[in-house]
């Protein structure tokens, strides 16, 4: 009766291992990992300092309708009279009429730092999928581990039993040799497993910026629209590559506004006074107002006009493309989402149906009905089935993030993670009326350190 005692062995190895990994489990979730992506991520980081880059753009178109105040020092040595001169002086440059070619620039500027701001937001969506992956990946691999461990268990003690069967003449010499085999391969298949595990390991360390311990299976799916098109329609509205690539082609209708007008007259005000270092000589002061009308500039004008004209043809075909390839991910995801919840459905009966294979198989091997290759063959059927779930559970809880991250709704805020979120404006808000020294520039520093992270 040894193949009863081994059934019974094997279904207290799965109750004892499910047991184990449930209870190691509770050190850690998927919202902690989701969170500790977002905080750790340097990639973000390195981002919003580039978006600070766009920020500070429209700080220095702006500082083109301002004042331009420099000092100026000059010393002048005349010969053959061998006298010298030098004087000290301001200057004030101010730009009075361009057209409005300047003041496209900095709304074009403003549009940028917006479509960057939705370029962040996208990479956040990368940032917390990659989690997703990662911490599901980890999962997948620890259940995937501990089915193939209690495999090795049960197959050694099959041999065992082959080997106690040859001793009283009940099996030969073959039937040792399938289960030693048999062994083997399993034991080999655990090895490889377990540096599946190591590298999905590594991945998460990289995708959340700290080790994996023991994981929590997540308790239920995000919310996600019933139908697909509902999805799209949301998609089209949130997306932020949608929204970036739309602010990029008002920026460049914007643009092209600004070279258009650059065919036209410009007026700028210049300010003098000098007084001579040796008080010799009198104070000079002089207001001078010029204007400015291109004539001819060997066809630079007309070429920028034509490059900002395809600029903005290119960035409009961009956004179809972004479009399609937008909606095009909402279908893959919703895709990938049925496929694992019918693999998981699947999954279950096979199980049940490979379980009840086995103890039939197993009944019949002890009372000589079957061989030990059989009862092996039963045995890797309920495991891959076993296994065939775990893949199945992964899959589906990637494709439900997934699906959120199609719609561009994976984020902190939609999440409603425990964690303090990046606030873009803070020091758009600081910098673009473009400060240098004075109060508004000490709270632009104190801003500065308050973001950056130690």
């Amino acid at each position: 009766m040894r193949f009863a005692k081994m059934r019974l062995f094997v279904s207290t190895a799965l109750v004892v291992t499910s047991i184990t990994v449930g209870s190691m489990a509770s050190a850690d979730s998927l919202r902690e990992a989701l969170r500790d992506a977002y905080i750790n991520s340097d990639l973000l980081e390195q981002n919003r300092q580039l978006l600070r880059l766009q920020d500070e753009g429209v700080a220095q178109q702006l500082s083109g309708l301002r004042p331009i105040i420099s000092f100026v020092s000059s010393a002048r040595w005349d010969e053959p009279a061998g006298t010298e001169t030098s004087t000290i002086g301001l200057t004030l440059d101010l730009l009075l009429f361009d057209n409005g070619s300047q003041r496209l620039a900095v709304e074009a500027a403003r549009e940028t730092v917006l479509a960057t701001r939705q370029d962040l937001v996208d990479l956040e969506q990368s940032v917390l999928l990659n989690a997703v992956t990662g911490y599901m990946n980890v999962w997948r691999d620890i259940q995937i581990v501990a089915v193939f461990e209690s495999n090795v268990r049960v197959i050694t003690e099959q041999l065992r039993a082959a080997e106690d069967r040859f001793e009283v003449g009940e099996d030969t010499r073959t039937d040792v040799a399938q289960a030693q085999s048999e062994l083997a391969t399993a034991r080999s298949n655990l090895a490889g497993v377990r540096g599946n595990l190591e590298i999905s390991r590594e991945l998460f360390l990289i995708a959340v910026g700290r080790e994996a311990g023991a994981l929590l299976e997540p308790t239920s799916l995000p919310s996600t629209p019933a139908s697909e098109a509902e999805a799209d329609n949301i998609a089209r509205q949130n997306h932020p590559s949608i929204l970036s690539a739309q602010h990029e082609i008002t920026a460049n209708e914007i643009n092209l506004g600004a070279a258009q007008r650059d065919y036209g007259p410009s007026i700028t005000l210049r300010a003098e006074t000098n007084r001579p270092i040796d008080n010799f000589g009198d104070d000079r002061s002089s207001l001078t107002l010029n204007l400015t009308q291109p004539i001819y500039r060997g066809g630079q004008l007309a070429s920028l006009e034509r490059s900002a004209v395809a600029t903005l043809a290119a960035s409009r075909f961009g956004l179809n493309q972004q479009v399609r390839i937008v909606i095009q991910s909402v279908g893959q995801a919703y895709a990938r989402l049925r496929i694992a919840n019918a693999q998981i459905q699947a999954s279950e009966q096979r199980i049940r149906a490979a379980q009840l294979a086995f103890e039939g198989v197993s009944e019949e091997a002890s009372l000589g009905a079957r061989t030990t290759l059989d009862v092996l063959d039963a045995e890797q059927d309920l495991l891959d089935a076993r296994i065939s779930r775990i893949e199945a559970q992964a899959s589906l809880y990637t494709a439900g993030y997934t699906v959120l991250s199609s719609m561009g709704l994976l984020t902190v805020g939609q999440l409603d993670l425990a964690v303090p979120s990046y606030d873009p404006t803070e020091y758009y808000n600081a910098v673009s009326t473009a400060p240098r020294r004075s109060l508004q520039g000490d709270r632009l520093d104190s801003v500065t350190r308050r973001l950056g992270r130690d």
